[in-house]
């Protein structure tokens, strides 16, 4: 997880259009809309980014539906640390939210990042960000993400990939969010646009 993202807890609330949703009961079989946020700030970020994104498509009964453009953040927190990238992706899948939770600290793992780490510079960060409609509160997973709502270096990617995009809980949608002052100040700058993931490569 990216340490600016680090989860607080809550209970998940019922708001309209939303459902509180126990983990074990969204199944595989019906495709749901989820998006994730990615970012690092150590190695060869780019490729990093790109490499996870790659892997993400190959997850059971998922498609890759999105992927937005690539933007880099100053690190916001105590310390110094080098600047992060950081990018959102749109899946369609038909695994569960705490079966996605599993499936990117997978990724995490592989990409060398120790388990429970906050606060520190890494290579890999994976965040399920929001899952449909669902709000999911377990020890394991908040969903919709905690944090999504203040931090630009979210929102930007994700109104990119859809600006009315609604934030369960919030009750706002992303392209709303980026006009409010304290969200509009952070400075955001995208580096790379659409396809950065595929030219990672070559």
């Amino acid at each position: 997880m990216d340490p600016r993202m680090r989860r607080t807890s809550r209970p998940a609330k019922a708001v309209p259009g939303s459902r509180v949703t126990s983990p074990a009961r969204v199944r595989a079989g019906t495709a749901t809309t989820a998006f994730l946020g990615l970012g690092g700030n150590l190695g060869d970020r780019q490729r990093q980014l790109a490499h996870a994104i790659q892997q993400m498509g190959q997850w059971p009964a998922t498609r890759l539906a999105g992927v937005s453009s690539l933007y880099e953040t100053a690190f916001q927190g105590p310390g110094s640390q080098p600047p992060y990238l950081n990018a959102c992706v749109r899946l369609l899948t038909g695994l569960a939210p705490l079966e996605l939770l599993l499936q990117a600290q997978d990724l995490q793992r592989r990409a060398g990042r120790p388990p429970d780490t906050h606060m520190i510079a890494r290579s890999l960060d994976v965040d399920v960000l929001l899952y449909g409609r669902h709000c999911v509160s377990t020890a394991e997973l908040t969903v919709p993400h905690p944090r999504v709502h203040e931090r630009r270096f979210v929102l930007e990617p994700l109104c990119e990939l859809e600006p009315d995009l609604w934030l369960p809980g919030v009750e706002r949608a992303v392209g709303e969010l980026l006009s409010l002052p304290d969200i509009a100040r952070q400075r955001v700058e995208c580096v790379a646009g659409a396809g950065w993931w595929q030219e990672a490569f070559g």
